[in-house]
């Protein structure tokens, strides 16, 4: 008897020596059991601390509401857990800024979704404020059936570099490449409701913690392969009519602003992307200007660019090619692009101004509020034309507008280096253009939405 009760003890023993080890992850509390070290952000919702967890309540007539972080993180691991009730919609906010210039400081930034609904995207990735669904769920049931309803549900997140990886309750879920954001606040958000949602409904957020160091070494495997956003059209993008203008690997629908052909010389593809290569900084004397082949009338225009020191460059709008057969760039409404602190064209032009980057070049500056990117990272240019009526965007911050064809407008050319080109800026349709200024400039995402259809059911 006494040799049976050895060997069971013997087991016994064994087995919990075998018992997986307590995880040494050298985690760091994000939440401690009181609100210190957070703040809310756009909406009231009510967000209070309840047996050691974080609650979000949801409330009538209020926007989207965000508890942040105070801390900005870069590169990071992130676990916690949350209970959701089945009605709601939330999600985790990554790398997420309010700034005051950018939508009135509305929220903005990658969303990593909490979604109860029969859609079933939890851990799916939306860009709040920005470009709307980077990552769905569609057509991956495996993932879909991740999330529990009515239960406590564990998020994984990593974010290391351009590369973001989501897994929940231990399934990996999504696996993006995207360089829009780099670093930002973590915050849980509480979802506005609609007047017919029942109010008072809560998502309980408990055990958030984050690693910051050593993310090499603790990293997991993304056995799923990788979207990449660069020179495609998201999802969201994709129902509101975008289309790409260049598609990341050739030169199709681009060709010589001089020519019926794409430049041999002067410009390269590199990297995803469209890259005109540094000469000696004369205007369209290398590879010369490239022009699509489609002409537009109304329109959106997005297109990512990063500068090099002392670069000059432009986007370029209503072009007419058959002017100017001379030396030089090919004539249209410029959104100029320059290195302001250290190009001499920023101090140059009959309106003061007018020369600085996002500016309609030499006629209109650009908001000296601007938010601008340094120099060797991406910056993003918005270009809306509808009816005559024209906007320039940069990061997302509106600086300038102006009405094509008017008497403000004509006045203006009649005071710049314009004034020479009869009807100037005025022609219902043209080319975009990409200039060649003999500076190293690239190009990314390069994409247009037709306005047209929208004002024939006006």
């Amino acid at each position: 008897m006494n040799k049976i009760k050895y060997t069971i003890y013997a087991l016994f023993f064994c087995f919990s020596c075998a018992k997986s080890p307590e995880d040494q992850t050298p985690w760091v509390n994000l939440f401690e059991g009181t609100l210190e070290g957070w703040n809310q952000k756009g909406g009231n919702a009510s967000y209070s601390v309840r047996e050691g967890a974080i609650v979000g309540t949801t409330v009538h007539d209020t926007p989207n509401s965000f508890l942040t972080t105070n801390k900005m993180y870069d590169d990071f691991i992130l676990e916690l857990e949350y209970k959701v009730d089945s009605s709601m919609n939330s999600g985790i906010q990554i790398r997420s800024n309010s700034i005051p210039h950018y939508k009135n400081g509305r929220v903005h930034g990658y969303q990593i979704e909490i979604d109860p609904s029969e859609r079933a995207w939890s851990g799916g990735i939306y860009d709040e404020g920005r470009r709307g669904w980077l990552y769905t769920l569609k057509e991956d049931l495996r993932a879909q059936k991740a999330f529990i309803q009515n239960d406590w549900n564990h998020y994984r997140i990593e974010a290391y570099g351009d590369t973001l990886k989501t897994w929940v309750n231990g399934i990996p879920v999504a696996h993006l490449i995207d360089d829009k954001t780099r670093k930002g606040f973590i915050g849980l958000q509480v979802h506005s409701i609609g007047k017919e949602q029942e109010e008072g409904t809560e998502i309980v957020w408990r055990n958030i913690k984050i690693l910051t160091d050593s993310l090499e070494k603790y990293s997991k495997d993304m056995p799923l392969p990788p979207l990449i956003t660069a020179n495609h059209i998201m999802h969201d993008e994709s129902k509101n009519g975008w289309q790409l203008l260049w598609d990341g690997k050739t030169t199709e629908g681009w060709r010589g602003a001089r020519s019926e052909k794409f430049p041999e010389k002067g410009w390269i593809i590199e990297d995803g992307a469209l890259v005109v290569l540094a000469s000696d900084g004369a205007e369209s004397a290398a590879g010369g200007d490239i022009v699509t082949t489609g002409v537009y009338g109304n329109f959106e225009l997005m297109v990512d660019f990063k500068i090099t020191e002392g670069a000059n460059s432009g986007i370029k709008y209503y072009v007419n090619t058959d002017l100017n057969k001379g030396p030089g760039s090919s004539i249209g409404l410029e959104y100029q692009i320059l290195d302001d602190a250290l190009h001499p064209d920023a101090t140059l032009g009959n309106h003061e101004g007018s020369r600085t980057l996002a500016s309609l070049y030499d006629l209109i500056p650009a908001d000296t509020a601007k938010l601008v990117n340094p120099v060797g990272q991406w910056n993003t240019a918005h270009i809306v034309s509808k009816d005559n009526h024209v906007e320039h965007w940069l990061n997302g911050m509106k600086v300038l507008e102006y009405e094509r064809g008017s008497a403000t407008f004509r006045k203006l050319v009649s005071e710049s280096k314009y004034n020479i080109w009869p009807g100037f800026g005025e022609i219902p349709a043209g080319p975009v253009l990409l200039q060649d200024h003999g500076n190293r400039v690239s190009f990314k995402n390069i994409k247009i939405k037709s306005l047209d259809k929208e004002l024939n059911d006006d």
